[in-house]
């Protein structure tokens, strides 16, 4: 499995940059590995209608348990997505991200 090293904040400047669309290779295997947690605690984003806020949940243990939103909205998705992005980043890393 692929570790993310901590020290590379240049990636996660990257990401924050643009956070849609081709990234570098290094990049997108960060993203690779955030994108395949485990289900429990894994974060998603959620969204009520076409034009509601964006929620952070976290997953549960399995595809069928219910999510548990986290009490987050966003009313911009860079944000959210960011914010998303910063959390499986310490989650992984065991870090903070030091960048806002």
């Amino acid at each position: 499995m692929y570790d993310i090293d901590p020290s590379r904040i240049d990636l996660a400047e990257e990401f924050k940059r643009q956070p849609y669309g081709r990234h570098s290779a290094e990049l997108q295997r960060v993203l690779n590995r955030m994108r395949s947690e485990p289900f429990e605690g894994h974060y998603v984003l959620l969204r009520d209608g076409r034009h509601g806020p964006w929620r952070l949940a976290q997953l549960g243990r399995r595809p069928q348990d219910p999510m548990m939103a986290t009490g987050h909205a966003f009313n911009d998705r860079r944000e959210a997505e960011w914010v998303v992005f910063k959390l499986r980043w310490q989650r992984l890393t065991g870090q903070e991200l030091p960048l806002e």
